[in-house]
Parts: C-alpha cells; structure tokens; sequence
C-alpha cells in the first residue's frame, strides 16, 4: 500500500528550509514509496501512468534532479557482455565474433572477451563479475559440473554449444541433423568408404557430429571410419595424405568442420587426387574460407554471424529481465536450437549437386 499523502505545508517544507532534495523527499510528496521514484527515474517499466506523473511532479516541485552515478550504480550496469570462447584460431571465431560486435554496437554496448584456452582460465570466470552485465559462453569441451562450479553467481548468462547452468537459455546447433544430411548425401553420390574426421574427444559438437554421421552411414549401408581429429587444418592434411598414400582408403571424407576438411582437400591437391573424382569432401559450419577454395568446398552451413547476433539479443533480454527481478521468468529466454542446411559446391558429386 502506497503512504498516505502529506498535506501542503509538508509538501513545501524542504524547499522553504533551503536545503536539497533527497529521493525520499519526493517519495513523500509524491506519496509513494522510495522503491517507486527509483523506478521511475531509472526509467523501468512496469510503472502505472498515474504514479509516474505523480512522482515528476513532486520532483518539479522540489527542484529535485536524480544523481547520475547513484543511478549507475543502482542500476548496476557497465554497458559490457562478457563473451567466454575456448579458442579464437579459425574463421569461426572472427564470424561469431562479428555477428555479436554488430548486434551489439547496435545496442550501444560492448564486448569483453575471454579465451578458456582447454579450460586454463576458468579462475577468471569470477573477477568477471562487476565488469560486465552478463556472459555468452561457449565451452563445449568442459564438462558441465565443472563449467558450473566456475560461473559467477546471479550473472545473466547464455550458453552456446554447451549444456546450459542455472535455467540460463542456451542456442545450441542440431550437430546430428547436419552431420546426417552430409553423410548421406555423400552416400547418394556413391561413396561406399566414408572416412569421417571427428573433432576432439569430449567435444560436445564434435561427438554430436560423430553420432550423426554414424546413424546416416549405417541408414545408408556405407561404411565409416572415423579418424579423430582437432579442428584445425593440420590433422585434415594428416587424414589428406593417408587418403593419398593408400594407407586410408576413402571415396569420401567428412570433416567435422571445414578448416580439417580444407586441410584434407589441400593434401589431396598436391598429390594428383581428383576431388571430387576420386575423393568427395564435405566439411561442416560453412566459413566464408569454403567458398573460396578450389575447388569449392560443400558443407553443413551456420550462418555463424547470425548465431553471434542472436546470442546477444538473447542475453540483453536476459540482463533486462534481471533488473526488473523478473530473470526466473519463462519468457527471459528460452533455448533456441539452430537448424543447418548442406551447401553444396564442387567437392562432392556432380551429379548430386542441387
């Protein structure tokens, strides 16, 4: 219940003493609580109409002007979103990257990044705290009880790639789906002997990936070997000449991303391979890279900027939704899960091009 409204000669009192107006003078002109004029000039929604007229008047009336930084630091904001990566090396990381510096020049706020390195690092989760308004995260390679040990309490957050803590959303990729599509359609090319380059062990996409493959291969009748590698180019050369040397036997590769998947393409190059002739190639989260290659490379393609952009607009909900005490709401954020589409290009079968 709103305080009973004081009488005139109260409303004129601090003014006619000289002295400055507090916010809690202007609660008690206004007849409303303390909570209530701090909502209304750090511009909340959720006030009645009538309130706020109510409380822009009393605060004319007693020449009353809200102190810039104890607004700041009542609304506890610094205008940063931490961005939490387990690596920067690729294209993938400068599209993600771009995709969440435009969405969030946008908003007018900025991006203070953190690289876990393996999850060295991890200690620096918490003097993150104060710094920014909330994080994005992606770690798919931790484990998520220790991901979860390590987060800053009470921070807004969302998760990519990973197994969301705390009820934050999460904007995760369908890993099998896309893996399944580029197996079969290597398979509707005539692959018989798939080797599929996996990312590392423990990685939740590249095991999401491996699964899909596995599931497609076997819909399909054709056999898969796996070969794990690191998602970087070096281990896709690695499996590039194996292939070449006949030490590998493979009609098709499957990469689980399209850095190890150029780095086959390249081995194969410089030793006479015919792609897609002798070997077909598809890789996984289409970087701008794939499309410059020759010949240019079919993959599962992200539009990986976009995913950037989104995450943003997912965790600016999400630090609004804090400051109105309303984080534990459904509508805060829910998880989103991104749908990929093979691109097909000139390393796969031409005659299973669309």
């Amino acid at each position: 219940m709103s305080p009973a409204r004081p009488d005139s000669a109260s409303v004129a009192a601090p003014a006619a003493r000289g002295t400055h107006a507090t916010i809690h003078d202007v609660a008690r002109v206004a007849g409303v609580s303390v909570a209530s004029v701090s909502r209304v000039f750090n511009g909340r929604d959720h006030v009645r109409a009538e309130m706020r007229a109510r409380v822009e008047q009393a605060a004319a009336q007693l020449g009353y002007v809200p102190h810039a930084g104890a607004r700041s630091l009542s609304m506890a904001r610094t205008g940063a979103m931490g961005v939490v990566l387990p690596d920067l090396h690729g294209e993938f990381f400068s599209e993600l990257l771009r995709g969440m510096d435009r969405e969030a020049s946008r908003r007018g706020l900025g991006l203070l990044l953190t690289v876990l390195h393996d999850g060295r690092g991890l200690d620096t989760l918490a003097a993150l705290r104060g710094q920014v308004d909330g994080l994005m995260v992606m770690a798919p390679e931790l484990d998520p009880a220790i991901l979860a040990r390590h987060m800053p309490r009470g921070l807004a957050s969302v998760f990519l790639a990973c197994i969301p803590q705390d009820g934050s959303p999460s904007l995760r990729i369908d890993n099998r789906a896309g893996a399944a599509a580029a197996v079969a359609h290597l398979a509707a090319g005539g692959a018989k002997r798939i080797v599929h380059i996996s990312g590392p062990a423990g990685n939740l996409d590249a095991l999401e990936r491996r699964a899909g493959a596995e599931a497609a291969a076997a819909a399909a009748g054709v056999a898969l070997t796996v070969i794990e590698g690191d998602f970087h180019e070096g281990s896709g050369a690695a499996v590039g000449e194996s292939v070449a040397a006949g030490t590998l036997e493979a009609d098709a590769i499957f990469a689980a991303n399209d850095m190890m998947a150029i780095g086959a393409l390249m081995a194969l190059k410089r030793h006479g391979v015919a792609v897609p002739g002798q070997v077909a190639i598809v890789g996984f989260d289409d970087i701008p890279l794939s499309r410059l290659v020759s010949p240019a490379l079919t993959s599962v393609a992200i539009d990986i900027a976009a995913m950037g952009a989104r995450a943003v607009a997912q965790l600016a909900a999400r630090i609004t939704a804090a400051r109105e005490g309303f984080l534990e709401s459904t509508s805060t954020g829910a998880d989103e899960t991104i749908v990929p589409h093979l691109m097909v290009r000139e390393t796969t079968r031409e005659t299973d091009r669309g």
